[in-house]
């Protein structure tokens, strides 16, 4: 038993960490020679996606380093348009972290090097790629390397992974790029600001954004037209011109350059997420602009979905069918971050007449009026995928569901929703993660769980014992007798009535057919 994971990023690495936590061994190949461990890149890091990484024991470490600015202000023109100051609830984790994808990568390489089950091979360049009924062939030049699945991990110029599976890749790229600089300065009472500008005098007709990152560095985004490139970078930086672009933010404050890249961003999923026995993740897979902090995120969900039915089928809990539900429930949320984003870059490089014609009139509106405000696009932050319409989850029509909720609202807990971060005894979604978790209202009839017809290891607990207080019935919504399953990545499969639905309930969240039970 073995899984090849192709792509030794924040992506691959998170699935050779969640595939070992299983206890599934994992070769991790990179066709570079080391880690490069530069720059900020993906910063913006998600509640939900530390959670995951807390399972591997990554989660708390990076959110302790990392920093959460509180306060949100957008600006138009030379005005501030509105400030909005965000609410960290009461979860065991922030909203969100900004740390740079680099010490992100320094954690997860340390968890990796702690892990017998984890092979790391740098210098393994992919150059073929078969499979045929029992496993996957990876062939790096003179290096060969059989394993039962493989996760193609490999970024965003995985061309040749893509073709070898014969996966396309469509979509659109968008002409305007995006110039990128992580300065180090003291900007007293910027650390917990996030600054978004729209056509700011300073960069007529575009866009700037600016995040704070731990120790006193800033990332300034500035979008720039479609010609300029690593080059323009280069001749602005000689003739100061670059300078100038730094100091129109920030005034004279000394200053020093971390790091600095240009970028294009594009808009485009793969036809096909499961290939066989190969699945494909993160920007191998799909890419979106950043305005959401969508692309890493997403692609950690990616990481766990494909990481439990990995486990559970090579452990022979579950059919090779399991597999095309990741296919299913991650191409779906794929599309959606496309929709969500391509509707952010629409706002910002506005495609023809009529959207331009929207965004001012949106622009000029917000000034005076509230709800203008609420259709400034700048981004909607990344949130989990909801998989209501999986082929996994048992609809429950007491709880029916009412579509995705207002930005930064979360819906009532139910079949297919993330169930949420309330603690007790246990945080439940540490409970979620150690694998099929039902839990059991006061007064549900719990005699069928005892000789449950399913090969995989399931867990019985009763949420009176979990947490006395309630907090946690009251937290999903649980009616008395009810019986809730929870999936290994803590979404809720089923809520039932009755114990003579749990084992269908089961079966169908393993991706077991009822014929195949019946064989």
């Amino acid at each position: 038993m073995r899984v090849c994971v192709v792509g030794n990023g924040p992506v691959g690495q998170t699935t050779a960490l969640l595939l070992a936590r299983w206890g599934v061994p994992v070769v991790l190949l990179d066709a570079r020679p080391e880690r490069d461990l530069v720059g900020s890149k993906a910063i913006c890091q998600q509640r939900d996606v530390l959670d995951v990484w807390e399972a591997v024991g990554a989660g708390r470490r990076i959110a302790d380093e990392g920093v959460t600015w509180t306060t949100a202000r957008t600006f138009y023109s030379d005005h501030e348009l509105f400030a909005h100051d965000l609410d960290s609830g009461t979860s065991a984790f922030p909203p969100f972290v900004n740390i740079s994808q680099a010490r992100t990568e320094q954690i997860l390489d340390e968890l990796i090097a702690a892990e017998p089950l984890i092979d790391v091979r740098w210098n393994h360049l992919v150059t073929g790629l078969s499979q045929d009924r029992s496993g996957v062939t990876v062939e790096c030049g003179h290096h060969t390397i059989r394993a039962d699945c493989a996760v193609a991990c490999a970024g965003a110029r995985a061309d040749d992974i893509r073709r070898m599976l014969g996966v396309s890749f469509g979509g659109r790229s968008f002409d305007d790029r995006f110039l990128i600089c992580d300065i180090r300065a003291e900007l007293p009472g910027w650390a917990k600001e996030r600054r978004f500008y729209f056509d700011p005098s300073w960069n007529p007709g575009r866009q700037v954004l600016i995040h704070p990152c731990p120790g006193g560095t800033y990332r300034i985004d500035w979008q720039v037209p479609g010609g300029y490139n690593n080059a323009a970078l280069a001749s602005d930086e000689s003739s100061g011109a670059l300078d100038r672009r730094i100091r129109a933010i920030i005034g004279a404050t000394p200053y020093e350059i971390v790091w600095k890249s240009v970028y294009r961003f594009h808009s485009r999923v793969v036809d096909r997420m499961r290939v066989g026995r190969v699945l494909l993740a993160g920007d191998c897979a799909h890419l979106v602009s950043p305005f959401g902090a969508r692309g890493l995120n997403s692609g950690v969900g990616d990481a766990e979905n494909a990481a439990w039915k990995i486990a559970y089928v090579l452990h022979g809990w579950a059919g090779g069918q399991l597999l095309e539900t990741y296919h299913d429930e991650r191409h779906a949320a794929a599309l959606e971050n496309l929709a969500v984003t391509t509707a952010t870059m629409d706002f910002l490089v506005p495609q023809n007449s009529e959207q331009r014609r929207i965004r001012l009139s949106v622009l000029a509106g917000a000034r005076t009026d509230p709800a203008m405000r609420a259709r400034v696009d700048s981004g909607r932050l990344a949130e989990p995928f909801w998989y209501v319409d999986s082929p996994l989850t048992t609809p429950d029509p007491a709880r029916p569901f009412a579509g995705r909720p207002p930005r930064g609202a979360l819906p009532p807990a139910g079949p297919g929703i993330l169930v949420p971060d309330v603690g007790g005894a246990a945080r439940l979604r540490e409970l979620a993660r150690d694998g099929f978790l039902v839990l059991a209202a006061p007064g549900a009839d719990v005699t069928a769980a005892a000789s449950l017809p399913v090969t995989a290891p399931i867990r019985l607990l009763e949420m009176e014992k979990i947490d006395k207080t309630g907090a946690l019935a009251a937290a999903l919504g649980a009616r008395p007798g009810e019986l809730w399953v929870i999936r290994p990545d803590a979404y809720v499969a089923a809520v039932l009535t009755t114990s003579t639905e749990l084992a269908p309930a089961l079966w169908r969240a393993l991706g077991i057919s009822e014929e195949a039970v019946a064989e």
